[in-house]
């Protein structure tokens, strides 16, 4: 009888070995989990980058559609903003944090299109670019060409 009891004391509960397995297991399990919902929010986040960047692309070209013709290239060919230094159309920085790793810049020059030709007329049209850094990156770009009113 003793030895009945001390068998079924024996056999009560896991093992160490069985518990370290068993926790193994799930921390598999849980990872498997809960990695598509990581990758979601990585994603998600990209998604709100591009969209601000691509907000701020349009913004500064508008800006620059909005500028007299004769005065584009001296205002923005060349034109920068530092990482954290992005500006509204009012001329604030932006303080929201959100806009703290975007930078910008922009460069204009004078271009003919064809059957434009340098030896008859003056440029008419201007190429302007825009680009988007997140952190150094360049996320956006984009270009226009402005004719003269």
């Amino acid at each position: 009888m003793a030895m009945k009891m001390r068998q079924n004391k024996i056999r009560k509960g896991f093992s160490l070995a069985e518990a370290t397995i068993a926790i193994v297991v799930l921390g598999i399990a849980a990872a498997g989990v809960l990695l598509p919902f990581t990758t979601g929010a990585k994603v998600r986040a990209e998604g709100t980058r591009r969209t601000l960047a691509a907000k701020l692309a349009t913004d500064l070209m508008e800006e620059i559609v909005n500028t007299p013709f004769d005065q584009i290239i001296g205002q923005y060919d060349g034109y920068t903003e530092a990482q954290g230094q992005v500006r509204d159309a009012n001329g604030v920085v932006f303080s929201d944090l959100n806009y703290a790793n975007f930078s910008r810049d922009a460069s204009c020059a004078y271009v003919y299109v064809p059957p434009q030709s340098e030896l008859f007329a003056g440029p008419n049209f201007i190429l302007a670019t825009v680009r988007v850094y997140y952190a150094g990156s360049e996320m956006v770009v984009v270009n226009r060409l402005v004719h003269e009113h």
